[in-house]
């Protein structure tokens, strides 16, 4: 019996490398944005209070690597034309060339060009290259992960989510006026909050 005992846990403990070696072999699932379940946010200084907003045609995809996160990448579009402040007059000076000039520079773009995990379980330093308004930055986002479900119909859903403060002057994006107590009507930090909920690829 003894012998036996030993024998079985030899061979669980020769089977466990393996097991791991296939876990890991795993390919890397591409997640699409669905834009229906997914939100592009914005919010930003007016005098003494904030003006919030968001786009309503953005795109991405998410190449999720779990055996080798580095492995990973990012690739967004936001379509300037499509900012929503729901208040059309202000939004057709946000499209001008005052602020997105969106017939010169109809995208924002992100691609990323490093990823890397963090002490924080499920949360990921995202690098890369970020296009505004014809400049482009390397900026590093903090991306969490949300992890994975499946709806009602079967499909399987990844959730991912992003905070993150933009200075628009870095962009070119500089108009403004002066007030009179010497401040100015719009601030320069957009606090910007993305939430995605993607679907695999097939």
């Amino acid at each position: 019996m003894r012998k036996f005992i030993l024998t079985a846990a030899l061979a669980v403990t020769a089977a466990l490398p393996l097991a791991a070696q296939q876990q890991a072999a795993a390919p890397p699932q591409t997640w699409v944005v669905d834009k229906n379940h997914s939100e592009v946010t914005f919010d930003v200084r007016h005098m003494m209070s904030k003006v919030r907003g968001r786009f309503d045609d953005f795109s991405g995809t998410i190449v999720a690597d779990p055996a080798k996160p580095a492995a990973s990448s990012v690739e967004f579009t936001i379509k300037t034309a499509s900012i929503n402040t729901n208040t059309p007059d202000r939004d057709k000076h946000l499209r001008t060339a005052d602020f997105f000039d969106a017939d010169k520079y109809p995208d924002i773009t992100f691609k990323s060009t490093s990823i890397a995990p963090t002490k924080t379980k499920d949360l990921y330093s995202v690098t890369g290259d970020l296009t505004i308004h014809g400049v482009t930055k390397r900026v590093t986002l903090p991306v969490q992960f949300l992890g994975t479900q499946k709806d009602p119909w079967g499909n399987t859903k990844a959730g991912f989510a992003l905070e993150t403060t933009v200075n628009r002057k870095d962009y070119g994006v500089n108009w403004n006026k002066a007030l009179d107590n010497g401040g100015v009507l719009v601030g320069d930090d957009v606090h910007i909050e993305i939430n995605l909920e993607t679907g695999a690829k097939k």
